[in-house]
């Protein structure tokens, strides 16, 4: 029997409830290919250990990831050790953040997927809309602050996620009131329709010179423009961005949003709302490959996709504000709120919170925040920070941290403080090879060499992806290292260290173990021949990538010599 397709089975799951219910009173450790695409609103993904799978390929391993919808990344103290309680009790002893600020729950079985859910809502945590076809989590910089202007850009944060949430009960239904579904009632969804949006959609909220949430790779972007008195005047609207792509298809491709217009704060949210439907009408529904909104824009055009919103939403949009240059903040380290206390930017290696032998940074994570009650932050950039620390604490909060070990951002190198990795193996289905595990040895690779160059402090961004997805944003990074196939990766260079040029494809099947030795004589030209100030990225965009496939042909003709 041919499988359905997702635009089928979204249209006879009567509001996202499917099969699940169903499925959840047998006894199988797994869900079918249906109810599996219907999960995926729900907030989790279907997986397997595959690493488990190779050693004993007779047992079943399913399990589940579970993804929280924490708008802009924050979390109560209280949130954040649900979380944590959870990981052990119900998961794999971890927890993941994301590059969408958000937290993963590993290893999940199916028998306690009700029990994690419910204790996630108990917290005020909810999993609806973290994955599938609709409104992802909503990024904004995560900065903690005290100024009211830029407490209220990070609102919109929440604001949209209450005005984009889907209006089905089916999540609280199945999952907390544990109640089956007595008919057949199709949920009216005014925003999404019976069949929601073609594919996923993703916001995120930046200020004006601070690109910490890579705000050029959303559906839609909104970057706050503050007057000369530093109040909020508005947004530039942004709409377009993506990462995803396909190996060997080129009507596959990254793209960086395109700039709309300028809006003020009370046009957000119905903007907002009417891209949105312009994605639901006009999307791929045919080709889930083609199915996200960047495709749109590049088929249609900015001008036509300015002229059909604003026939939506009933007015017209200014122009976009001038704006300062992008930097990136990733704000590690201490940094004052505005209301004399403090927050601490904690670096966590490729987003993974787990305690590993001497190394305890869940449990000294646990520690500090269950003493001093601690709000929480989850950046864009996979890191935490801790917020509302007051004066008098400081330095209580370094010693309890330097007792569980804990790396603080003095101690690592600017490459390894820029590094993202996504999960990859062994839990994601869509991977080709590694790319978390195995991240931390290439940077080693890289600390070497660059040490070795005499330019350890060189400030490069380098991102690792298991498969072409995109999931840590890959293509806006200077060296980018796409998983290819087993063991071999794409190197792509040149893109903006601040996020606003893609990088582009350098090298193909490169093995892992050749990747940093293959770049040292491209690291070595950098060094030698770099303007003042000039980023990594920016340079091989300057001297352009003949000279440099030049370099690297020398090189290997140079080793074939001394053979």
């Amino acid at each position: 029997m041919a499988k359905k397709s997702n635009e089928i089975i979204k249209a006879e799951s009567r509001g996202l409830y499917g099969t699940v219910v169903e499925e959840l009173a047998n006894s199988e450790r797994y869900f079918s290919d249906d109810a599996e695409k219907i999960l995926k609103f729900h907030g989790m993904y279907q997986q397997e250990d595959r690493d488990a799978r190779k050693r004993d390929r007779t047992a079943d391993h399913h399990q589940f990831m579970i993804r929280s919808k924490m708008p802009g990344g924050q979390l109560t103290a209280a949130q954040y050790l649900t979380h944590d309680a959870i990981a052990d009790e119900f998961g794999s002893g971890t927890l993941r953040l994301t590059t969408r600020e958000a937290i993963q729950l590993h290893g999940v079985l199916k028998d306690d997927i009700r029990d994690t859910l419910r204790r996630l809502n108990h917290a005020l945590v909810t999993t609806l809309g973290a994955c599938g076809d609709i409104v992802r989590n909503v990024l904004a910089c995560p900065a903690p602050t005290a100024d009211p202007q830029r407490q209220a850009v990070q609102q919109f944060a929440f604001e949209l996620t209450r005005a984009l949430y889907p209006r089905t009960n089916a999540y609280h239904q199945i999952w907390l009131d544990g109640e089956e579904l007595i008919d057949d009632h199709v949920v009216d969804e005014p925003l999404y329709g019976p069949t929601y949006l073609p594919r996923k959609f993703k916001i995120a909220i930046a200020y004006a010179g601070d690109n910490c949430v890579d705000v050029y790779t959303n559906d839609v972007g909104l970057v706050a423009i503050f007057d000369d008195q530093q109040r909020l005047r508005g947004f530039n609207l942004l709409a377009g961005g993506g990462m995803g792509m396909t190996h060997n298809n080129d009507a596959t491709y990254a793209r960086l949003a395109d700039e709309i217009g300028f809006i003020t704060p009370l046009q957000v949210v119905e903007t907002v709302k009417g891209i949105v439907t312009i994605h639901r009408d006009f999307g791929d529904r045919v080709d889930r490959k083609h199915a996200r909104l960047k495709y749109i824009l590049a088929d249609r055009g900015v001008e036509w996709f300015r002229q059909e919103l604003e026939s939506r939403v009933g007015f017209q949009f200014e122009q976009t504000q001038l704006m300062p240059e992008f930097s990136v903040d990733d704000h590690l380290g201490w940094h004052e709120q505005g209301d004399g206390q403090w927050f601490l930017g904690i670096p966590i290696e490729n987003g993974r919170i787990v305690d590993r032998g001497n190394y305890r940074l869940r449990s000294g994570l646990r520690a500090v925040v269950e003493e001093f009650d601690l709000p929480v932050r989850v950046t864009a950039q996979q890191n935490i920070l801790l917020a509302a620390v007051a004066e008098s604490a400081r330095a209580d909060v370094e010693s309890l941290l330097a007792e569980y070990q804990i790396t603080q951002v003095q101690d690592i190198s600017p490459v390894r403080r820029r590094g993202i990795a996504c999960v990859a193996l062994p839990t994601c289905s869509l991977a080709i090879t590694e790319a978390e595990r195995v991240l931390p040895g290439v940077i080693d690779e890289f600390e070497d060499t660059l040490a070795d160059l005499q330019i350890a402090d060189a400030d490069i961004t380098v991102r690792m992806t298991g498969c072409p997805n995109g999931c840590a944003r890959p293509y806006v990074a200077e060296i980018a290292l796409v998983g290819r196939s087993l063991d071999k990766y794409t190197v792509f260079l040149g893109g903006s260290p601040v996020g606003t040029r893609l990088a582009k494809p350098f090298l193909d099947l490169v093995p892992i173990r050749e990747i940093v030795p293959t770049l040292r004589p491209v690291l070595a030209f950098y060094r030698d021949y770099r303007h003042q100030g000039e980023a990594f990225g920016d340079f091989c965009t300057r001297v352009g990538f003949d000279v440099l496939s030049n370099l690297i042909a020398i090189e290997g003709e140079k080793a074939l010599g001394s053979d």
